[in-house]
C-alpha cells in the first residue's frame, strides 16, 4: 500500500503543477492584454497631441508607431499564450483523471480490504460459536 500512497501524492503534485501552469498562463494573458490596452490609449493621446492618425504620414509620432509595434508584439504573445493555455488545460484534464483512476483503485483496494477482514472477523466469530455450540452440546450429555 505503501506505493500506492505514494503514486497518489505524486499523481496530487502533477496535478497541482499544472493547475499553478494554467493560473499562470492566465496571469500572463492578463498582463499582456492590459499593457496592449494601455499603449492603445498612450497611441490615441500621441495621435491626437501630434494631430496626426496615418502611421505612413512622415510626421507620424515615432513614439506612436513604437507603441503600435509593441502593442502587435503584445497581441501575438497572447495569442500565442492561448494555444499554451489550450494544451495546459487539456493536460490538467489528464493528470486529473489520472489522479482520479488511482484514487479508485485505491479506494477499491482499500474496501476489499475491508470485506476480507470482515469476512475473517466472521469466520473467527462463527468458528467460535462452533465450538461454544459443540461444548455446550457435550455438557448437556454428560
Amino acid at each position: 500500500m505503501k506505493s500506492r500512497e505514494t503514486l497518489i501524492r505524486l499523481k496530487k503534485f502533477q496535478v497541482d503543477e499544472r493547475r499553478r501552469r494554467v493560473a499562470q498562463i492566465e496571469a500572463m494573458i492578463a498582463d499582456f492584454e492590459r499593457m496592449s490596452s494601455d499603449l492603445e490609449r498612450e497611441i490615441v493621446t500621441e495621435q491626437e497631441r501630434a494631430g496626426i492618425t496615418d502611421p505612413s504620414h512622415f510626421a507620424y509620432p515615432t513614439y506612436a508607431k513604437a507603441a503600435i509595434q509593441r502593442r502587435e508584439n503584445l497581441t501575438r504573445s497572447a495569442d500565442e499564450l492561448r494555444v499554451q493555455l489550450e494544451e495546459a488545460r487539456g493536460q490538467l484534464s489528464e493528470a486529473f483523471d489520472e489522479m482520479k483512476k488511482v484514487e479508485l483503485l485505491d479506494e477499491r483496494d482499500q474496501a476489499r480490504e475491508r470485506a476480507e477482514e470482515s469476512a475473517r472477523e466472521q469466520a473467527d466469530l462463527d468458528s467460535i460459536g462452533l465450538m461454544r455450540a459443540r461444548l455446550g452440546g457435550a455438557g448437556a450429555v454428560a
